[in-house]
């Protein structure tokens, strides 16, 4: 992470658009802001603009906050493109496919792991998201689990425990949870602020999943859900039982889960681009939005059935698959992401371009964040500042 600054402040002017995801004014024409010490530290018209210490002009483009992606599985090692090809061709996804990416995780080395969240890390910041949380999940054994916790420690900004992921194969559901909860817990926990676990059929039951909760929120760990993917089930209202931050996926949910979600600060996680690649219906976006509830949009990159760090792709899904206007999907990709790891907030606050909030943002090239649904697939970020410094 970038140090700041310890001085200098610098005005950012010649911005034909800027999303600040202020309420007041979600979108500016003819903007400037100004960064002190990593920091926003004004915004408004650039008529009306102070000086500063330095200044760049982005001659007529938009800028808005960095992508910030709040699910991800990018410690792993190992190919399932073959995978993917067969559901392609009919084969249904089930959560089982996991147990390929533990096998090749487990014979990678520390380097071949770090080497491979790196270069995703690296992909990922060059296409605006300057957030990135990131989950453990494919090691499922004590040691295992705190090595990719360890590692991911050093690259991403927020690291989850996903020790309840699947059950490894040749062990007990049961035996595996006391497994998680337990020694596999603690072990972890130098590394990572959340817990999560997969309340899915094939993996762990409203149950197991509750006792993971528990051990999580015992341990001072946020709380995060994987819920309602690949049918109806427990996890949206396990989430709002524990008042976890989010629950992900989505996909299937009944009125009374649409319901509780609104009625919660449970905030819904969409992950488009997984819907697509594994061929589930879409989340239930505009629903969602339209009963009161808060969503969130992430990439879910992964091996297996989401193979993308393009957070630009989920909000141009979002927009023409999902029912959602720009701004809707932009602010879910920004500060829902931010509401979704607790970091909307308070001083250093990401996800918006406000007074107080973290400088982290990109630049577009082009006029309008309209141009995300208007140029479809392609990239628009050329210029990203992180914690004030361009990278």
């Amino acid at each position: 992470m970038p140090e700041r600054l310890q001085v200098t402040s610098e005005l950012i002017t010649g911005i034909a658009e800027l999303t600040t995801n202020d309420p007041e004014r979600q979108r500016m024409n003819d903007a400037a802001l100004v960064i002190e010490n990593g920091i926003v530290a004004w915004v408004g018209p650039a008529s009306h603009a102070p000086a500063a210490d330095t200044s760049k002009d982005v001659e007529g483009l938009a800028v808005m906050p960095g992508w910030v992606d709040s699910h991800s599985h990018m410690v792993f090692a190992g190919d399932r493109s073959e995978e993917f090809e067969a559901r392609l061709a009919g084969k249904k996804y089930e959560a089982g496919g996991i147990h390929s990416t533990v096998e090749a995780t487990r014979a990678a080395t520390d380097n071949q792991l770090t080497a491979t969240l790196l270069r995703l890390r690296s992909e990922a910041l060059h296409n605006g998201t300057t957030w990135m949380e990131t989950k453990t999940g494919y090691g499922l054994t004590v040691e295992e689990e705190q090595r990719s916790a360890r590692i991911a420690a050093d690259v991403v900004d927020d690291v989850t425990f996903l020790g309840a992921h699947v059950v490894p194969r040749g062990m007990d559901a049961d035996e595996y949870v006391s497994l998680v909860t337990g020694p596999m817990l603690q072990a972890v926990r130098p590394y990572v602020s959340w817990i999560d676990v997969f309340a899915e059929r094939g993996a762990f039951d409203e149950e197991q999943s509750r006792a993971v909760l528990a051990a999580g929120a015992a341990a001072g760990l946020g709380l995060r859900v994987h819920g309602n993917q690949l049918g109806y089930g427990p996890g949206v209202q396990l989430a709002v039982e524990f008042g976890a931050a989010s629950v992900d996926h989505c996909n299937h949910l009944t009125a009374a889960d649409i319901d509780a979600l609104a009625n919660s600060d449970v905030v819904a996680t969409l992950l488009p681009a997984c819907d697509l690649c594994t061929r589930e219906p879409f989340a239930p976006a505009r629903e969602l939005l339209d009963a009161g509830a808060t969503i969130a949009l992430a990439s879910n990159c992964n091996p297996g059935t989401s193979y993308t760090t393009s957070m630009q792709y989920a909000v141009t899904t979002a927009v023409l698959q999902m029912g959602l206007t720009v701004d809707e999907a932009i602010w879910a990709a920004t500060k829902g992401g931010a509401t979704a790891l607790g970091r909307a907030d308070g001083p250093d606050a990401i996800g918006s371009l406000t007074v107080g909030s973290r400088a982290d943002l990109q630049v577009l090239e082009a006029p309008s964040v309209s141009h995300f649904a208007y140029r479809p697939g392609v990239p628009l970020t050329c210029a990203v500042w992180k914690l004030g410094i361009p990278v």
